[in-house]
C-alpha cells in the first residue's frame, strides 16, 4: 500500500512522534492507522504526546562557540535528575553545536540536523522523550556574532563542560589581541550573570519599563509636597540612577566597582592593542519566566488513595 504524507501527518499529530517513525510504522502494519498507533507505543515512540502536556522547568542551558560567534541555547526538562543524565547532556551539547550554523532563531535551530541521529533537531528531541521518560523541549536560542572581534561565553556553576543552570555571551567588536578580547569578555558575562542587565545602552531600555518608573518616581516625589518644577529635577535624577543599576555599560563593574562597565572597557583597551566596543549580549538563566506547577502531595495521595 501507499503511504500518503497527508497519512504520515495524521498520525505524527496523533503519536508526536518523528515523521520516519510514523512512515515506518504505517508501512509496517498496511497504512491501519490503529494499528500503526499500537506499534509506535508498542516501540516506546508515541510516549512523548502523553508527556507533551507536562510542565519542564528544569534541564540545562549550554553554549557552543566558533570563529567570530557563539550561540547559547535552553533545553528543558521535568527534573533535575534528568539534567544529570549523561544521555540529556549529550543532547544539550549537540544542539548547541549544530545550531552554531544556524541564525540563531529557535525555529532553525529546530530544524537544523543532528549528526548522531540523522534527524531534525525537533524529532530528536520527541525520539529522547520516548527513551528518557519525561518531556523535554528545546525552549529558547540565540546567537551573536562579530566581524572582528570575540564573542565570550560563561556557564554559571557549570555542570560539565559548556552546561549549566545560566549561561551568557557577550559580544565585542575589535581588532584587537583575541586571547586579551577573550578573558575580559568572560569578565564581563560573569558580570552579567551577576546582576542581569535589562539592556546595553539607555536608548534600548524598553520604553514602557521606563514610563512605569518615572510615573512611580513622580508619585513618591510629590508625596514630598515640593514645588513642580523641583518634582520633575528629582525625578530626573532618579531615572538617572534607574538606568546606572540596568543599563550594562552604566552599572558598577563588579570586578572593579569604582569604574563603570564602559570605564573599564576604555582601560581595558591598552591590554587589546585596539579600540574596542560592547555590542551586544545574552543572559538565559535556567526555567526564567515558565510558570511551575504547585504540586498538593498530600491531595494527591489522598486522591490516589479515594480511587483504591
Amino acid at each position: 500500500m501507499t503511504i500518503s504524507a497527508a497519512m504520515v501527518k495524521e498520525l505524527r499529530e496523533k503519536t508526536g512522534a518523528g515523521m520516519m517513525d510514523c512512515k515506518t510504522a504505517l508501512s509496517e502494519t498496511g497504512g491501519d492507522m490503529e494499528a500503526a498507533i499500537d506499534w509506535l507505543r508498542a516501540k516506546g515512540i508515541a510516549k512523548a504526546d502523553k508527556k507533551a502536556g507536562r510542565t519542564a522547568a528544569e534541564g540545562l542551558v549550554g553554549v557552543a562557540s566558533g570563529d567570530n560567534r557563539a550561540i547559547v541555547v535552553e533545553v528543558n526538562s521535568e527534573t533535575d535528575f534528568v539534567a544529570r543524565n549523561e544521555a540529556f547532556q549529550t543532547l544539550v551539547r549537540e544542539i548547541a553545536t549544530v545550531g552554531l550554523n544556524t541564525d540563531g532563531n529557535v525555529d532553525a535551530v529546530g530544524g537544523a540536523t543532528v549528526p548522531s541521529s540523522g534527524k531534525s533537531v525537533t524529532d530528536t528531541v520527541r525520539d529522547a522523550v520516548a527513551t528518557i521518560g519525561e518531556n523535554l523541549g528545546l525552549r529558547r536560542s540565540k546567537v551573536l556574532s562579530v566581524e572582528n572581534g570575540v564573542v565570550a561565553t560563561y556557564i554559571h556553576n557549570q555542570v560539565v563542560d559548556g552546561l549549566g543552570r545560566l549561561g551568557v555571551l557577550v559580544a565585542i567588536e575589535s581588532a584587537g589581541d583575541k586571547a586579551a578580547l577573550t578573558q575580559f569578555g568572560r569578565q564581563i558575562a560573569m558580570h552579567v550573570a551577576a546582576t542581569n542587565p535589562l539592556a546595553l545602552n539607555d536608548s534600548d531600555v524598553d520604553s514602557d519599563t521606563v514610563d512605569r518608573e518615572r510615573a512611580i518616581f513622580s508619585e513618591q516625589a510629590r508625596q514630598s509636597g515640593k514645588p513642580e518644577n523641583i518634582i520633575e529635577k528629582m525625578v530626573e535624577g532618579r531615572i538617572r540612577k534607574f538606568y546606572e543599576e540596568v543599563v550594562l555599560l552604566k552599572q558598577g563593574f563588579v570586578m572593579n566597582p569604582d569604574l563603570t562597565v564602559e570605564a573599564a572597557l576604555k582601560q581595558a583597551e591598552e591590554g587589546f592593542g585596539a579600540p574596542a566596543r560592547i555590542t551586544g549580549f545574552v543572559r538565559f538563566a535556567l526555567g526564567e519566566g515558565i510558570e511551575r506547577e504547585e504540586s498538593d502531595f498530600a491531595a494527591e495521595v489522598a486522591a490516589v488513595a479515594g480511587k483504591k
